[in-house]
């Protein structure tokens, strides 16, 4: 069985900084595109940022230039370093991972809990 599992969200006032890390575990043969997702109150689950199993990265708009997505393969973790927060980027985080469970080729959909982040004063 597969699991992601997010830490680091909190409060935090505005302008300042948080990182939030997406750690893999049970049977893993690669991950492959791991990407942060956030989902505020009556709103939708939002692409925040993605990054590929080379190290290759987007982000969404409303986030450039103040979020940084990195990888960490030998930890199995991903992480969202995420600077400059603002009251709007207050919402649920959420992590999704396409994983390879063997050397086949196919890979499978996960999700983790999620991690709140609130941004306050």
């Amino acid at each position: 069985q597969v699991q992601l599992l997010e830490s680091g969200g909190g409060l935090v006032q505005p302008g300042g900084s948080l990182r939030l890390s997406c750690t893999a575990s049970g049977n893993i043969f690669s991950i492959n595109d791991v990407g942060w997702y956030r989902q505020a109150p009556d709103k939708e689950r939002e692409l925040v940022a993605r990054i590929t199993s080379g190290g290759s990265s987007n982000y969404a708009d409303s986030v450039k230039g103040r979020f940084t997505i990195s990888r960490d393969n030998a930890q199995k973790t991903v992480h969202l370093q995420m600077n400059g927060l603002k009251p709007e980027d207050t919402a649920v985080y959420y992590c999704h991972a396409y994983i390879q469970r063997t050397s086949s080729n196919l890979q499978y959909s996960y999700w983790g809990q999620g991690t709140q982040v609130i941004v306050s004063s």
